[in-house]
C-alpha cells in the first residue's frame, strides 16, 4: 500500500512546493539588480565558513548556539537518511550506492546517522526548552520598539522543532523496527548502536508488529519532511533554503590599498560598506527600488533576535528594532502590492523616526548569523528622506553647515587649524613641502575645544619622535562619511572631490587620521574616486612607533588601571582592535576588558548623524550613559580611554550625568604619562573636566 500511496503524497507534495518557491521566486526576480557576483572564491569562502561552518552561532549566545549549530549539521548529513527512506518508497531494499549496510561507506555512516539522530533529538528538546519553559525574552521580543512582534503568536518555532522531533523519532523507529522484525545482525545492529537500544526496547513484538512499527516510522518521517518542505516558504524557517544564499551574495569588503606599517596583527577585512544609489533614483522610495539582495535578505530572516538585542538604538528606548524592520519589509514583499503595480511612493515602507533612530553602529550586521545587511537598507531609505527634507531641522542646517563650509560646525575653514597655535612648533602645510605623512584630522578633532587638546597631544608624540607629518589646513573638509549614512549622497560626492583635490596638491607618502569616521570613508570609499594610498588610524602609527623604538615609554604606569571603549567605525567596520591595545601594554596600565568589546563592541550612540538629532520623548537611557553604567561595573579604574574624537565629547558627557569616578581620556593621554621626559613634552591632560564648545 505505501508503494502506491506514498508516490502521489509525494508527487503532491513536491508540486505545491514548486508552486509556493515560484511565488516567492517572482518576487526576488521583480527587484532591481545588485552586483554580487564578484570575487566568487572570496564569497565561497565565506559560505563555507559563516553558513556551513556556523561561526556567528558558534561564536555568539552559549549554548543556544552550539544546539542550532549542531541541528543544521546533523540535517546536513542526515539527508542521505531522508533520500534513503524517500528511495524506499519504491524499493524496500533500496540504498545510496556505497552507503548500504555491507557497502565501504555503510558502517560509518550507520554511526554518524545513529549518532547524528540522537543529538538532533537532544539540542532540538533544548531549543523547545528555551521557548516553551524558559521563554527567552530575546525570542519574544522585550524591547519597546518590538511591541507587534511581542504581541504576535509564535507557534511555528515551537512547531518545527516538534517537526524536527518527529523526522528523528521517525527514522529511528524505522530502522528499529526493521531491526527487530528481520533479526538483523552483523550489520546494522553493529553499527547502529542508538537503534539497537531502541529495537531492543522493542524486542518482545512479532515480526508483523515490528514491521508495523517500521512502517509507521517510516511515514512519520517521510510525511513530517514534506510538510516541512511547504512550511519553509510560508515561514521564518525559509531561512533553510535562503540563508548559504544570502551570505554568498553578502556585500563584500572593499579592498583597502596596500598597507606598508609593519602591523604584527594585520587587521581582518571590514564590514559591508554602501553601494551609491542606483542612478536616477533618490533612494527607496517602494518596494520596487528594493535590490534582490534586499529582498532576499527579507526572506533570510530567522527572527532570532540577535541584530535587536545589540542594537544601541533599541536599548535606547527609540522606534528602531532591527528584526522587526526586517520583519515589516518582509511582511510587505509577501503581499507585495508594490512590486505588482509598480510602487506606490506616497507612503514610505518604513516610518520615518525608525530609519533616523539608526546609528549605523553595525552591530545588527555583525550579529547577523545569515548575512542580513540591514544598515545598507537603511541608509538607502534614509536617501529618500533627505531628498524630500524629511529630517530633523538641526541635522537639516548641520547638512547646509556641510554644504556651505565643509565642516559640521558651520565654522571657517580657516578655523580648521587654529588648534594648532598652541603648540610650541609649526606643522608643516603638506601642500607646500613635502611629507611622509598627511594627518586629516576630521571636524571634532579640529573643532571641538575638549578634542583640540588630544589633537595637540597627538602632534606633540608625532614631533617628539621625529615623524614627518603635515597638515592641509582650509583644505581639509569633511570626509563625508556620517554625510552618506545620513543619506546625502550628493552632498558626499561634492566633498569627496574637494578632498581629493586638496590631497592632489599635497605630497605625502601615507595619510593617517584620529577620527575612525575619516578613516573609514578614506580607506574603503576614496578609493574608488582615485586614492591610492594607505590610510591608517593613528594607534596603527603609534603601535608601529613604539614596537620599532622609535617611541620609547620608559615611565611604566604600574597601578593604573583602565578599560578601554572600541569605536564601532573602528573595530567593527575595519576591524582595528590589537593596536590601541598593544599602545596600553606599552604603557604597562592594567587593561580591564568591558564586557562588549573588541567587534562586538557597544555604540555611544553619535553615528550615522544621531550626534545632530534631538533626543526623542521616549527614548530611555542614552548608549553613552549605558557604556559609562557598565564600566562603572569593572571596579576601580582610573581612565575610559577612547580612540575616537565623537567618543571623547560623549563619553565626556556621559560621564558627568551618570556620576563616574574615572576619567575619559583619549588614548595619548596615557600615552604621554608613560612618555621618558613626559614633563617636557607637554603636561597631562585631562580631558573631561573641559568645557564643551
Amino acid at each position: 500500500m505505501s508503494h502506491v500511496l506514498f508516490p502521489i503524497v509525494w508527487g503532491i507534495g513536491l508540486l505545491v512546493f514548486a508552486v509556493l518557491i515560484g511565488v516567492r521566486a517572482r518576487v526576488l526576480l521583480a527587484a532591481r539588480p545588485a552586483g554580487r557576483f564578484d570575487h566568487p572564491a572570496a564569497r565561497i569562502r565565506r559560505a563555507v565558513v559563516y553558513g556551513l561552518g556556523q561561526k556567528k552561532f558558534l561564536s555568539g549566545e552559549q549554548p543556544a548556539g552550539i544546539m542550532h549549530a549542531l541541528i543544521f549539521w546533523g540535517f546536513v548529513v542526515l539527508m542521505l537518511q531522508v533520500i534513503t527512506l524517500f528511495g524506499r518508497a519504491f524499493d524496500a531494499n533500496w540504498n545510496i550506492p556505497a552507503f548500504g549496510p555491507n557497502q565501504p561507506l555503510g558502517p560509518p555512516f550507520l554511526v554518524l546517522r545513529d549518532v547524528l539522530e540522537v543529538v538532533v533529538i537532544v539540542a532540538a528538546v533544548y531549543m523547545l526548552y528555551r521557548r516553551v519553559v524558559a521563554h527567552t525574552p530575546r525570542l519574544f521580543g522585550h524591547f519597546p520598539a518590538e511591541r507587534r512582534y511581542h504581541d504576535a503568536a509564535h507557534w511555528e518555532g515551537s512547531l518545527i522543532l516538534v517537526f524536527i522531533l518527529l523526522i528523528m523519532v521517525g527514522g529511528l523507529l524505522y530502522d528499529a523496527g526493521r531491526l527487530v522484525a528481520y533479526d538483523i545482525h552483523g550489520n546494522e545492529q553493529d553499527f547502529a548502536p542508538a537503534t539497537a537500544a531502541v529495537a531492543a526496547a522493542l524486542g518482545g513484538l512479532s515480526r508483523s508488529s515490528a514491521n508495523t512499527v517500521s512502517e509507521v516510522g517510516w511515514w512519520i518521517h517521510c510525511v513530517t519532511i514534506l510538510i516541512f518542505l511547504n512550511l519553509l516558504p510560508l515561514s521564518k524557517h525559509f531561512h533553510i533554503i535562503t540563508a548559504i544564499p544570502n551570505v554568498f551574495f553578502g556585500k563584500l569588503p572593499p579592498r583597502s590599498v596596500e598597507r606598508p606599517l609593519a602591523i604584527t596583527h594585520a587587521p581582518a577585512a571590514p564590514v559591508a560598506a554602501l553601494d551609491p544609489p542606483p542612478t536616477g533614483r533618490a533612494g527607496v522610495a517602494s518596494l520596487a527600488d528594493l535590490s534582490w539582495k534586499q529582498v532576499l535578505d527579507a526572506f533570510t530572516c530567522t527572527e532570532c533576535g540577535r541584530c535587536t538585542e545589540v542594537c544601541p538604538a533599541a536599548a535606547s528606548g527609540t522606534p528602531l528594532a532591527p528584526r522587526q524592520l526586517v520583519l515589516d519589509l518582509r511582511d510587505r514583499l509577501y503581499h507585495r502590492a508594490d512590486v505588482t503595480n509598480g510602487g506606490d511612493c506616497s507612503e514610505p515602507l518604513i516610518d520615518d523616526d525608525v530609519l533616523w533612530s539608526c546609528t549605523t553602529c553595525m552591530a545588527c550586521v555583525e550579529a547577523c548569523p545569515v548575512g542580513i545587511e540591514h544598515v545598507p537598507t537603511i541608509v538607502d531609505m534614509r536617501r529618500l528622506l533627505v531628498d524630500r527634507g524629511e529630517m530633523d531641522p538641526l541635522l537639516q542646517q548641520t547638512l547646509q553647515n556641510y554644504a556651505g563650509q565643509g565642516n559640521s560646525y558651520g565654522k571657517s575653514a580657516r578655523m580648521r587649524a587654529r588648534w594648532t597655535k598652541g603648540l610650541d612648533f609649526k606643522i608643516p602645510d603638506a601642500r607646500d613641502e613635502p611629507v611622509e605623512y598627511v594627518w586629516f584630522v576630521g571636524d571634532f578633532a579640529s573643532y571641538d575645544e575638549r578634542v583640540q587638546l588630544a589633537s595637540q597631544c597627538v602632534a606633540r608624540i608625532l614631533h617628539g619622535a621625529g615623524v614627518s607629518f603635515g597638515l592641509l589646513y582650509e583644505g581639509e573638509r569633511n570626509a563625508g562619511n556620517d554625510v552618506r549614512r545620513i543619506g546625502e549622497e550628493g552632498l558626499f560626492e561634492l566633498l569627496v572631490e574637494h578632498n581629493m583635490d586638496a590631497l592632489g596638491q599635497a605630497h605625502y607618502q601615507a595619510i593617517f587620521t584620529t577620527d575612525p569616521h575619516s578613516l573609514n570613508t578614506l580607506r574603503n570609499e576614496y578609493p574608488q574616486y582615485g586614492l591610492d594610498k594607505p590610510v591608517y588610524h593613528y594607534t596603527e602609527l603609534l603601535a608601529d612607533l613604539v614596537a620599532h623604538g622609535v617611541i620609547s615609554l620608559r615611565t611604566p604606569l604600574t597601578g593604573t588601571r583602565v578599560t578601554y571603549h572600541d569605536p564601532c567605525y573602528l573595530a567593527r567596520y575595519n576591524r582595528i582592535t590589537e593596536a590601541p591595545r598593544r599602545l596600553i601594554e606599552a604603557t604597562g596600565a592594567e587593561l580591564v576588558e568591558m564586557p562588549r568589546h573588541g567587534t562586538n563592541t557597544f555604540c555611544c550612540g553619535a553615528g550615522g548623524g544621531r550626534i545632530w538629532m534631538g533626543e526623542s520623548d521616549a527614548a530611555g537611557e542614552r548608549p553613552s550613559e549605558q557604556r559609562i553604567r557598565e564600566a562603572q561595573t569593572l571596579g576601580r579604574l582610573d581612565y575610559f580611554l577612547v580612540s575616537c574624537p565623537k567618543d571623547l565629547a560623549m563619553y565626556s558627557d556621559a560621564a558627568k550625568t551618570v556620576g563616574a569616578e574615572f576619567e575619559v581620556a583619549e588614548m595619548t593621554t596615557l600615552i604621554e604619562r608613560a612618555l621618558a621626559g613626559a614633563e617636557a613634552i607637554g603636561a597631562k591632560v585631562s580631558h573631561a573636566a573641559q568645557p564643551a564648545a
